[in-house]
């Protein structure tokens, strides 16, 4: 399932295959409500969730960076198989200048780790600066719901197998020709990057999960967003800039590259 190269901006862009995250479909909620909700999973008609999973490696003058890392072994044999997707690329992992990382929850970061050492030994790990201060702060665990604590381990781990090399990054330009794009409610810094030239690439993280569903009705939501209702603004404006703007998207659960179009109420992801 893995990307052949394409061109945004500067840079050379290849999606890398984790592997396939499934999930019941109770994982699923609405804004709207429950009854929604059902009506919304009946329409759709699919008896899980079933989601690819996915980061990314850019190549461009500066070298090797990658979006978000994968699961590593943490997650089964199911995913972690980023690094194969990688080797079969032609790159090792000494030659990963960058990481940016658009959260820090496991599908996204624990691909950064090889069990007690770094994955990556030269690259330098960029995170938006509101999810590595949330994360960060072992005083936020008291208030953070038991099944989306992991965050806080993930951020003490990185700490250990990249001091030095970590930058926590605001808002704007954090490489040449890479935005970091605020699209909070997943987490609390949960971010996207947009990779800007003449036709320009949004990886958008987990702002949507399901391509098909969560564009058509954006009010879907997943349990795993920390704030439901922040997580669909965000939702509902990248999609809307997306459509606006004429940007491909990608992301950590969506298939290939795609363009937004708007129908109806919603929006379609059509293959690009």
């Amino acid at each position: 399932m893995n990307e052949t190269w394409r061109g945004f901006g500067s840079y050379q862009v290849r999606t890398l295959h984790d592997g396939i995250f499934e999930a019941p479909l109770d994982v699923l909620i609405h804004a709207e409500g429950q009854a929604a909700r059902d009506e919304a999973v009946a329409r759709w008609g699919k008896p899980k969730v079933s989601i690819a999973v996915n980061c990314f490696v850019l190549k461009g003058a500066d070298g090797i960076t990658l979006v978000d890392a994968g699961t590593g072994p943490s997650w089964g044999e199911a995913m972690g198989h980023a690094p194969a997707a990688m080797a079969s690329a032609g790159i090792a992992p000494e030659q990963v200048e960058h990481v940016l990382i658009t959260h820090l929850h496991g599908d996204h970061a624990l691909g950064l780790f090889d069990g007690d050492r770094a994955r990556f030994p030269n690259a330098g790990i960029i995170v938006p600066e509101a999810d590595l201060g949330f994360f960060g702060d072992e005083a936020n665990r008291a208030r953070t719901p038991q099944n989306k604590q992991g965050g806080f381990a993930i951020a003490a781990t990185l700490r250990k197998h990249y001091a030095g090399r970590i930058s926590p990054v605001p808002a704007g330009a954090v490489r040449p020709g890479i935005a970091l794009i605020p699209l909070p409610g997943h987490t609390f810094g949960h971010s996207g990057y947009l990779i800007e030239g003449e036709e320009s690439l949004m990886l958008w993280g987990d702002a949507l999960h399901l391509s098909d569903l969560q564009a058509s009705d954006p009010e879907i939501g997943f349990v795993y967003d920390f704030d439901a209702a922040t997580a669909l603004a965000s939702r509902r404006s990248v999609l809307a800039r997306s459509a606006r703007e004429g940007w491909l998207v990608s992301g950590g659960h969506i298939e290939g590259f795609r363009r937004v179009v708007g129908n109806g109420p919603g929006y379609e992801l059509i293959p690009a």
